[in-house]
């Protein structure tokens, strides 16, 4: 299972750029990336689709739009991002609001999930600079009880992991896991219960980490990201498997958490370029000896993990929409008009 955390910042850096650029730098991505993706295809047919973490603190209808278009024909999905306390710590009710109000964003554009058995909108998240949970003591967060707050507002899974070479990277890695401990207290993620077969998940947000490794034939550290600098290869692949996150009793689904900065414009030769165009037809196809890759969301990614956890088995395939339901109604007919 292959997923990509795109952490979509329209004024990246720092909130800098002005909004006629943060919007040419949307709809740019929004035009190039179907084009993209329609060549690139699992062996269900599903198109190479990221989900898309966008910036609590930089909503604006002339950035958000386009992408919800993106992603009601089947281009991916949107989940929560927030930078915060990066001028000064943060506050718990003013995260608390920052993740209400958007959510309630999310709801009005109709593209959060709803949990089948209560109907519950639910949202993951990505920490802007990385630190969750308060990690770095008060830099670029400053709320001790975040995870607490998160699962308070209806958080489901957090993607922010790994953040090496940043400060916040913590010593628990390759892992998807429950946070161990009182989620009011500062970094709980850094320890946890990994997820196991016959054991239903009981406590959010769900922690599912990429993968973090040396590479000794590059002779650097691996860290799942996609960038100019670190382009993706079919050895990168291989480390990625071998990183072996699974859930336990169920080895044989690998569940592989790339991230990228989508809009970066100097990294989209990583991310949209004929490179990588190749580099996904090459998985999909030399792959298909001895594995079957599926292209999938963080949500449908998530939804495979919890199918585990209760003891499913056999195609994950079955499993994309097991506890939240897809937000566009439409996936399903879009797919198959583009197939």
């Amino acid at each position: 299972m292959v997923s990509v955390a795109n952490h979509f910042e329209p004024h990246w850096p720092g909130g800098e750029v002005p909004l006629s650029e943060a919007v040419k730098r949307v709809r740019n991505w929004c035009k190039e990336y179907p084009r993209f993706a329609s060549k690139c295809r699992d062996l269900y047919g599903w198109p190479f689709r990221h989900t898309y973490f966008f910036p609590a603190e930089e909503y604006s209808k002339e950035t958000f739009q386009p992408l919800v278009d993106l992603c009601s024909k089947g281009f991916g999905e949107i989940e929560v991002h927030l930078h915060h306390g990066v001028k000064f710590p943060d506050n718990a009710q003013n995260l608390r609001n920052s993740l209400i109000n958007f959510k309630d964003i999310l709801i009005q554009h109709k593209c959060i999930p709803k949990r089948i058995y209560d109907q519950k909108y639910m949202y993951a998240f990505v920490h802007g600079n990385w630190a969750l949970g308060n990690v770095r003591g008060g830099l670029y967060c400053g709320v001790d009880d975040e995870l607490a707050i998160l699962q308070e507002t209806g958080c489901y899974a957090d993607f922010t992991l790994p953040s090496f070479p940043d400060p916040s990277q913590i010593s628990k890695i390759n892992s998807i896991y429950e946070c161990r401990g009182d989620l009011r207290k500062r970094a709980p993620q850094r320890w946890g219960i990994d997820c196991e077969v016959n054991r239903p998940i009981s406590k959010y947000p769900l922690i599912v980490q990429g993968q973090l490794m040396i590479d000794w034939r590059g002779k650097k550290f691996e860290n799942s990201s996609l960038k100019a600098i670190n382009m993706p290869t079919i050895d990168r692949f291989n480390l990625w498997r071998k990183a072996n996150i699974t859930v336990k009793g169920r080895p044989e689904w690998i569940f592989i958490k790339l991230h990228c900065h989508g809009l970066i414009p100097n990294d989209h030769v990583a991310l949209l370029s004929d490179n990588m165009v190749q580099f996904l037809q090459n998985i999909v196809e030399k792959g298909a000896s001895n594995c079957v890759v599926h292209f999938v969301t963080c949500r449908e990614m998530f939804n495979i993990i919890a199918a585990a956890c209760d003891g499913k088995k056999g195609d994950p395939e079955e499993y994309r929409n097991y506890l939240l339901l897809s937000p566009f109604s439409t996936h399903a007919q879009n797919l198959k008009s583009l197939s």
